[in-house]
């Protein structure tokens, strides 16, 4: 104590002794004077005892009964003043520890005294209390009297007095136990032996304790005597004693000195023999009284329990067993055994609460629990205690349900709910809580209408009791509802958690023992000693006994645990108490499960899952009366065969299901065949939650899809991720299950699984997936060693694949097909490529699946495969025939999306790996592709794969020389095991190299597709057949192409003629769904069309690039006479398409050029173009050399090498032409022969066609001219003539004909005047003989000259004029052919620029012919249907005529022109003087230029006629007279009006005609008479008609009085003024002796009338008139010479 004997404290202290003793002798100055002296006398002690003194205190503490005397003294005066003084200056003295043990005997006599006076209770109190603690002067006598002293305090009058008493006899208890247990410490290190005490030495026997101990046991001693109400034997002077008190005291003395009573024998004797006795005499009235009995019915009064006594005595005997059990093994098997009674129903309610509560604190000491079981239960004829226990537990929790308590009904509702109308009935709503906060319940357990609340009591482990510790209590207290209730439920709890957490930790420890080795010395509290296993037996022993003993616990508890909890668990309306319910039977069903402990483990998992369908099987209808307080989370159907009504699943069952998740995860290895429980139960709750499987079998949240019955509320929904989550991660760990736990659990999914099937077969329900889903996710993490469960994995799987019920199957398939993806692509050791078998074995069942017929099954199978080929293509390896095998499975009823899938695969297979698959393979992946080709299910499928026939073909291209040395490996190895079994190698194509044979498997296949009903697939098809054959056909050896060309070509070709020819005329009416079909395509017949014009085509092509390799092979002429027949019949089908496509294919052949004799112009290479030889090397065991055999430079070393090519090479090439031609001719003559009679199907060549076949002649003529005779010139032209003349539909001309206005070409009339171009500059350049030829081309040509104004007629039809024709209608238009004739006749006149003098051309009266051709459109004139063709003629006609005209004249004396002259001369006469009007709408500039043409055929009269006369017949030049005499008068027209009148009287034709018959009636070279005569009389003529015209001028223009004339009618007589000047100025330029005198008369006869004119009105005559008469001046002369004239 450094503080209180430091210099400062000790001089303060002197100081204030000496201030407290100057202060008393004041105060007792009067009434006291012997205190007064006393306190003067100890001033002076201190004094002297402080100057004498070097220590001080200890000085102070030998004096202490000196100076502590006048203290004493004051406390005697009783004085309240004083006495208070005196007793804090004592204190102050104790608490430095300057009193000595007499002073302190002193003090406490004096204290004794003050007591019994009962002054200054309090500061007696206080002073004791610091007398005794702050030094341990005191004992024995006067610790005891000390200790009397607080006693007797504390049953004074004053409450505070005896509370402050109360807490100090506490505290002076613990004081004296302290002391004793200080004093062990300090002799602790003195080792002395035990002195042996007897067991029968009686309590006397504490000579050798310690005092301090003497004082503790003299203590403990008297407070058992008390307690027991015996006489005290140390403690002198005690007057009252309270039990309560008693017991308090001793129960805080064993609870806080265990060791005291465990270390010294004296004291566990008075254990034993005093306290156990005691506590068993006292429970005597409680274990005797029982509730409600009758106090008649037993002889003596039953003394009634008393609540503060029991309650103590409890507390004790809780100490007692918690601190001694060892010592009083006996003992407390009756203190345990009186506990269980107390609970019993018919003690009263504080009495089981109370006993419960101190049951409570053993439940959470597991290590004690231990004991019991191995003292008691494991003893052979001790009483179960721990098992009781349990049971009593079991029993008080059931009876608290059964008997609704009774003990207090004033308060029976206290703790409820003021909305709970009692504890029996619930309210209505309290089943139904707002989740969203808003109502909410107490938690309660509630069971057959006993609704009992939940309170928090205490923390889980630590058992806080609330009754115990009512200290102050007398009367029993009022027990809340529930209360009871709560503790035992958190016994259970508590009880469960200790056990399984003690034993799993023994558990754990002697596991790793088994691994680890530790040093021996291990504390002995644990079970067992660390040591090698090996090492010892001991360990074993020790372990074997651990095991008994937690077996035995288990055994002894499970039941009436089990018991309890399933009954609270049902009861449970609150979500934490069933979470800690079923938390509890998971630990002991786990628990039993390590311990092999079967028949609980299996106990408790019924219990969860039991718990789980409590509401599940039983039907419950939902309404709000429902008397669960559980929220209902989710209602659905039950799964059940026949499901009835509805099933609730309130959310106590998801708890349950969650715990039932914990268990399988967590201790799925201790399940065993348990799992078939655990399944089942997750399964249906899985059902009715409507969770589905997904991808992995992990269940997600969807809707069931039936039952509307289904309800799912959002708390639940939020839970659902939740619930599966846990349900994966079950299912992943069973990866870390051993094999045999694995098939436990594989076995109990397989019959799961097997139930499903049954109950889902004969209704299309949804069926439960759990089992399936569980398999595949179980077989997924188990994949390292799938071997040990994939057969019956797999074997169960494709059982459900084959179940009616397609969700059923639909997941077996899923389940299977990810299995098999997942084995293939998990990493095996070691790797699957080294390890075929396994392999195999993982795709076998994927092809067992192939005999399954339900489509969606095949479908996932296929999925399975495309899938397995995306991520495994690169090593299948031996697996290709298998995975080939199951595209190739499918069949074409089998459904349009399975076949799409299959297909898919099969184009990932071309796509991306055929070069890792065996070449042996590459022909069944074409047989696969093909069949894909044939399905009709899909036609882009069927398209597509003929795509992939021809990437195929591609890859056989570009791999050749790999494949082709695999496959003759292959063959080579097949033909040596044919020849040892004796067989034929049989293979289609067989004797073709097996390369080749593959080219011709793939060829036939194209062949097959060419002709399926579908034309797009035909179309397809066609295209790649002929494009494969044209780009790879190089690499077939030459024999081989016999085979394409008859086996694969011609055959098809003959099998799509005879589909053509048969296909049906029907209108398709539209192409499936939506599509529009064009008209072009709308029946079969004309798709058929199509298909056969490409297969022509593609034939024809592949003889034309392919001719050099054909024509050696041969028969090749036969060939080609069967590709000309197969053109012919196609050209003359009754179908435009074909029969033009035909024509194509024709020209296309006919361009071939026969080989090249020497290089000087090789032929363009065909579409490969592969510029040199390439050698690839001769492949091994093969005759020839792999050559590309397209490139020129081979074709020509072919022909350039050394034997000579035969001259039959040309002779058959003659010999080809000419069939062609003869085919040609057929063709023409049968397609344009006009048929006999006309209706609506009447079939007429199309435009197109014929312009085809007349383009082809050219070519054809090129290779056949030298044997080109004149018949075959007849055939040619009736041909032309033919074709020109066929008509077309109405519908197509606005396509093919140009509008009428325009004047060209239809390309079909191009086509024929070319055809007669080639022809006449071949004859031009030809031999003399064939030159007599020419007339009949003018023939030809004329004749189309013709049509211009006389189209030709097409057998009997009626053809229309296109301006007439309906468009929308079947009639047929005729052609303008007036380009056409215009065209022709241009042709003639260049030909005959060039022939006019040829022989046959002079012969044949080709002159004459053209004139009389033109003569038609002349004559017509304006009357032509075209306006140009008749000024086409005149031109025409004036160049012919310039140049046949001197030919003409030259052959004069032969008479071979003279029939032309008359024709000459009524053309000349029809042209001049037309019959047809011009149209009214003909503009005045129109006119005369149309006049200026009629000049120019009167100029080229007086030029190229006229003056050769003398050549000419007379006839003729009449003729010719007369028509120049007729032009010269002018006729008017009658439609011109009046403005226009004066132009449109051909005023200049008419002077032209004039000057020409005057130049030539007065030419000077008058040679005959007769020419003379032509001339006078013509004069004489026109003369005549002017006289005419004048006088009835005259006539009219006097009747007609101020009337103006008609404008026609002075027009003419002005024309008539001008010509009779014209003609005055013409006889006056001629010689006098030409003119004949009548003329002159004549002449002159016009003067009068010419005079009488003068009158008229109109100013243009009088001007003209003026001119008319100015010339008549020369004849002003005398008469004698007139007559004169007249003479001669």
């Amino acid at each position: 104590m450094s503080g209180t004997s430091s210099p400062e404290a000790v001089k303060k202290l002197l100081e204030n002794m000496q201030s407290d003793l100057r202060a008393l002798s004041l105060e007792c100055k009067k009434k006291f004077p012997p205190v007064k002296e006393a306190a003067e006398s100890g001033i002076i002690k201190v004094k002297t005892i402080a100057a004498r003194n070097t220590e001080i205190l200890a000085a102070l503490k030998e004096n202490s009964s000196e100076v502590v005397q006048p203290f004493l003294m004051g406390c005697g005066t009783k004085e309240p003043k004083i006495t208070q003084l005196c007793l804090a200056a004592i204190q102050r003295l104790m608490s430095h520890e300057v009193v000595s043990e007499t002073a302190a005997g002193n003090i406490i006599n004096m204290l004794w005294q003050l007591m019994e006076n009962s002054l200054e209770e309090l500061k007696l109190l206080q002073t004791v209390l610091v007398l005794l603690t702050t030094n341990t002067v005191v004992h024995d006598e006067a610790l005891s009297k000390a200790i009397v002293l607080c006693f007797r305090l504390h049953f004074t009058k004053d409450n505070i007095t005896n509370n402050t008493a109360a807490a100090t006899v506490r505290q002076v208890v613990t004081v004296v136990f302290e002391r004793m247990v200080a004093e062990d410490e300090r002799h602790r290190d003195i080792i002395e032996q035990p002195v042996l005490v007897q067991g029968n030495s009686n309590r006397r026997s504490v000579s050798t304790l310690k005092p301090c101990a003497k004082d503790a046991y003299m203590l403990f001693q008297d407070l058992c005597q008390l307690v027991n109400a015996d006489a005290p034997y140390w403690l002198v002077g005690m007057t009252e004693m309270t039990r309560t008190f008693g017991l308090e005291l001793l129960e805080s003395v064993l609870n806080d000195f265990p060791q005291v009573f465990l270390q010294h024998q004296e004291f566990s004797f008075l254990l034993k023999e005093r306290v156990c006795p005691l506590v068993i005499k006292l429970f005597s009235p409680n274990i005797k009284f029982r509730q409600g009995s009758s106090t008649s019915s037993s002889p003596a009064p039953v003394e009634k329990p008393y609540f503060p006594i029991c309650m103590r005595l409890l507390r004790v005997v809780s100490v007692l067993i918690k601190q001694f059990y060892s010592l009083l093994v006996t003992e407390c098997e009756i203190f345990l055994s009186l506990l269980v009674k107390f609970l019993d129903a018919d003690k009263p309610q504080w009495l089981r609460a109370v006993a419960v509560e101190s049951i409570h604190r053993f439940c959470v000491q597991p290590q004690l629990l231990r004991s019991f079981c191995q003292s008691y239960d494991m003893k052979q004829h001790s009483t179960k205690v721990f098992r009781d226990i349990v049971n009593a537990l079991g029993s008080f929790i059931q009876s608290l349900f059964l008997v609704p308590p009774t003990g207090n009904p004033a308060t029976s509702n206290q703790a409820g709910n003021n909305n709970l109308g009692g504890s029996v009935s619930a309210p209505a709503n309290s089943g139904m809580v707002g989740i969203g906060g808003g109502v909410t319940l107490l938690p309660a357990f509630e069971y057959r209408g006993t609704w009992i609340p939940i309170l928090t009591i205490t923390v889980q482990g630590s058992a806080k009791a609330t009754y115990l510790e009512m200290l102050d209590k007398v009367e029993p207290p009022t027990i809340p509802e529930g209360y009871a209730m709560s503790v035992a439920f958190h016994c259970l709890l508590d009880l469960v958690r200790g056990i399984t957490s003690m034993i799993e930790g023994e558990l754990g420890e002697v596991e790793t023992e088994c691994q680890t080795t530790t040093d021996e010395g291990s504390s002995p509290t644990q079970s067992t000693e660390q040591q090698d296993l090996q090492s010892t037996s001991d360990q074993m022993d020790k372990e074997i006994v651990s095991r008994a003993v937690w077996e035995e616990m288990v055994n002894a508890c499970w039941y009436g645990l089990l018991a309890a909890l399933s009954l609270l668990l049902d009861a449970s309306t609150d979500e934490a108490a069933t979470e800690n319910i079923l938390k509890a039977e998971l630990t002991m069903a786990a628990l039993c499960g390590r311990l092999g402990l079967v028949t609980s483990r299996d106990a408790f998992i019924t219990a969860i899952c039991k718990a789980y369908s409590v509401q599940g099987q039983s039907v419950m209808m939902i309404s709000p009366s429902s008397e669960s307080h559980q929220q209902v989370v989710a209602v659905g159907q039950p799964l059940a065969v026949q499901p009835q009504g509805t099933v609730m699943l309130t959310s106590k069952n998801i708890q349950c299901m969650r715990t039932l998740l914990n268990l399988a995860h967590c201790h799925g290895a201790v399940l065993g065949t348990s799992w078939q429980l655990v399944l089942a139960t997750l399964q249906h709750l899985v059902w009715i939650l409507g969770l589905k499987p997904s991808s992995g079998g992990a269940l997600k949240p969807g809707r069931a899809v039936e039952g509307p019955s289904t309800v799912l509320t959002t708390a639940v929904m939020t839970d659902l991720p939740v619930i599966s989550n846990i349900l994966s991660r079950l299912f992943e760990s069973s990866q870390y299950l051993d094999d045999v736990s694995l098939h436990h659990l594989i076995n109990a999914l397989c019959s799961l699984s097997l139930e499903a099937m049954d109950m889902a077969y004969g209704n299309n329900k949804e069926p439960s997936l759990f089992a399936v889903a569980k398999l595949l996710e179980t077989g997924l993490v188990n994949m390292h060693r799938i071997e040990i469960l994939w057969r019956p994995l797999t074997g169960h799987l494709l059982e459900v694949c084959q179940h009616p019920n397609s969700r059923m199957r639909e997941w077996g398939a899923e389940a299977l097909t990810s299995l098999i993806k997942a084995g293939l692509t998990f990493n095996h050791d070691p790797p699957l490529s080294q390890n075929q078998r396994l392999q195999l074995l993982l795709l076998n069942p994927l092809k067992e699946m192939s005999n399954i017929n339900h489509p969606d099954i095949r479908l996932k199978q296929l999925e399975c495969v495309l899938q397995i080929l995306q991520s495994q293509g690169d090593s299948l390896g031996p697996g290709w025939p298998l995975v080939l095998g199951v595209m190739g499975a499918i069949r074409n009823d089998q459904g349009e999306s399975l076949i799409r899938t299959a297909f898919q695969c099969l184009q990932l297979v071309v796509t991306d790996f055929l070069p890792t698959m065996p070449c042996t393979c590459l022909q069944i992946v074409v047989d696969v592709a093909g069949s894909f080709g044939l399905h009709n299910q899909e036609l882009n499928i069927s398209l597509t794969s003929i795509g992939l026939l021809w990437n195929i073909s591609d890859y056989f291209f570009q791999r050749g020389e790999t494949i082709e040395k695999e496959l003759n490996k292959e063959e080579a190895a097949q033909q040596k095991q044919a020849e040892e079994k004796g067989v034929v190698l049989n293979r289609p194509f067989h004797p073709a190299p097996p390369f080749d044979c593959l080219w011709l498997c793939l060829y036939a296949k194209l062949g097959e597709l060419c002709v399926d009903p579908r034309p797009a697939v035909r179309k397809s098809a066609g295209q790649t057949l002929f494009s494969t054959i044209g780009a790879h056909g190089t690499l077939l050896q030459h024999s081989t192409w016999h085979t394409v060309i008859w086996k694969v070509l011609f055959h098809l070709l003959d099998r799509v003629r005879e589909s053509s020819t048969t296909a049906d005329k029907e209108k398709i009416e539209s192409g499936g769904g939506n599509i529009l079909i064009h008209h072009s395509r709308d029946t079969a017949e004309k798709q058929w069309a199509e298909t056969w014009v490409l297969t022509l085509a593609g034939v024809a092509r592949i003889f034309n690039t392919r001719r050099y390799l054909l024509q050696p092979l041969g028969d090749f002429s036969r060939a080609w006479d069967v590709l000309l027949d197969h053109i012919q019949s196609a050209a003359l089908s009754k179908n435009n398409e074909v029969s033009l496509a035909a024509l194509k294919s024709f020209q296309e052949i006919l361009q071939i050029v026969s080989p090249v004799r020497d290089s000087e112009k090789p032929e363009t290479p065909p579409v490969v173009n592969v510029p040199v030889p390439v050698l690839i090397g001769p492949i091994s065991g093969m005759s020839r050399p792999f050559i590309r055999t397209d490139s020129i430079g081979e074709r020509l070393g072919r022909y350039s090498s050394s034997e000579p090519p035969l001259v039959t090479d040309e002779l058959e090439d003659l010999n080809l032409w000419w069939a062609a031609w003869n085919t040609w001719y057929r063709i023409g003559s049968e397609s344009t022969k006009p048929p006999i009679t006309f209706d609506k199907l009447t079939f007429i060549p199309s435009q197109p066609f014929l312009t085809a076949l007349i383009q082809i002649f050219p070519a054809l003529y090129q290779h056949i001219k030298t044997g080109f005779n004149m018949d075959d010139l007849q055939k040619l032209g009736v041909i032309l003539h033919s074709a020109i003349s066929v008509p077309i539909s109405s519908d197509a001309s606005p396509f093919i004909l140009p509008s009428y206005t325009e004047a060209v070409l239809t390309s079909l009339q191009e086509a024929v005047l070319t055809a007669l171009d080639v022809l006449q500059k071949a004859i031009c350049v030809g031999p003399e003989n064939m030159q007599i030829m020419y007339p009949a081309i003018f023939d030809q040509l004329l004749a189309f000259v013709e049509f211009s104004c006389k189209p030709p007629q097409y057998g009997q039809l009626e053809t229309k004029h296109i301006a007439n024709a309906k468009y929308n209608q079947a009639e047929w238009v005729a052609l303008n052919y007036v380009p056409f004739a215009e065209r022709s006749l241009e042709v003639v006149v260049d030909l005959y620029q060039k022939t006019a003098c040829h022989k046959a051309v002079v012969n044949e009266k080709v002159l004459q012919n053209i004139i009389k051709t033109l003569r038609v459109p002349l004559s017509l004139k304006y009357s032509c249907p075209s306006e140009s063709t008749w000024k086409l003629a005149v031109s025409s006609l004036l160049r012919v005529l310039s140049i046949g005209l001197p030919v003409a004249r030259q052959h004069a004396s032969s008479g071979k022109f003279d029939s032309m002259w008359p024709e000459l001369a009524n053309t000349f006469e029809d042209f001049l003087f037309t019959k047809s009007i011009p149209p009214d709408n003909l503009s005045i500039q129109e006119f005369q230029r149309n006049e200026n043409i009629d000049v120019e055929v009167v100029q080229l009269i007086s030029n190229e006629i006229l003056p050769y006369a003398n050549f000419i017949p007379k006839e003729f030049v009449g003729q010719i007279m007369t028509m120049l005499n007729k032009g010269s008068i002018h006729s008017q027209s009658s439609s011109f009006t009046e403005a226009e009148i004066d132009i449109r009287l051909r005023e200049e034709f008419s002077k032209m005609c004039f000057e020409t018959l005057l130049q030539f009636s007065f030419s000077n070279k008058v040679t005959t008479p007769q020419e003379g005569y032509i001339s006078r009389m013509a004069l004489s003529v026109l003369l005549k008609r002017s006289q005419d015209v004048l006088h009835r001028y005259i006539e009219d223009e006097r009747l007609s009085g101020k009337c103006p004339l008609p404008r026609q009618q002075v027009t003419e007589i002005i024309f008539v003024l001008k010509a009779v000047s014209t003609l005055i100025d013409s006889l006056k330029k001629t010689q006098p002796e030409n003119v004949d005198g009548n003329t002159w008369a004549q002449v002159i006869a016009l003067y009068p009338t010419l005079v009488e004119c003068i009158t008229c009105s109109s100013s243009e005559v009088c001007s003209a008139l003026k001119e008319a008469l100015v010339p008549f001046k020369d004849f002003m002369q005398p008469p004698a010479s007139r007559v004169q004239n007249g003479e001669s």
